[in-house]
């Protein structure tokens, strides 16, 4: 199997060479050549006109048949690669169809994550606000407070003078 594969190797690099070479410029100026060469043996009286264009025709025609090998083997060549590059274009479509689902979902995570970020603000804000709140309740206790201990002290310090009059006048009283 593997001689057999080795040898259809060698004829398709032999036949991808003629194929080449057949659509070279080198070709077109040997056929015009031969051609040229062909016509001028009868002219020349070396060949008889009738003789030249039987061999020319058998010439041209066995070359004609094997171009026309040489060309579908190119074709079907050209039809594998064009199968295997269409393969490899689904794939890439399935690829990129693939990437396409990610992205979305990446996005719809990005969205999810935004929303997230935008709660956990609102929330911090809320915090500070109660956290304000409850700053301004405490500075107002505070005040009060205060107010009321400094109240308390002037009052106290308003009984304590009235106490003080009261004693004065128990003991002036007592002294008279």
């Amino acid at each position: 199997m593997k001689k057999y594969e080795e040898k259809t190797e060698v004829l398709e690099r032999i036949a991808n060479g003629i194929t080449w070479w057949i659509g070279s410029i080198p070709s077109l100026i040997a056929h015009t050549l031969f051609f040229i060469i062909s016509f001028l043996l009868p002219l020349l009286g070396l060949v008889e006109f009738d003789k030249m264009l039987l061999i020319l025709t058998t010439v041209v025609s066995l070359e004609a048949i094997y171009l026309a090998i040489f060309i579908q083997m190119s074709v079907n060549k050209s039809h594998e690669k064009i199968e295997d590059i269409q393969e490899d274009i689904e794939d890439i479509q399935e690829d990129i169809e693939e990437i396409s689902e990610d992205i979305e979902e990446i996005s719809e995570d990005i969205e999810e994550i935004n929303e997230d970020i935008e709660d956990i603000q609102e929330d911090i804000e809320e915090i500070n606000e109660e956290e304000d709140d409850e700053d301004h309740s405490e500075r107002a206790k505070n005040v009060m407070l205060k107010s009321n201990v400094s109240s308390n002290k002037n009052e106290i310090k308003a009984l304590k003078d009235k106490i003080q009059e009261l004693q004065d006048k128990i003991d002036e009283l007592k002294n008279e």
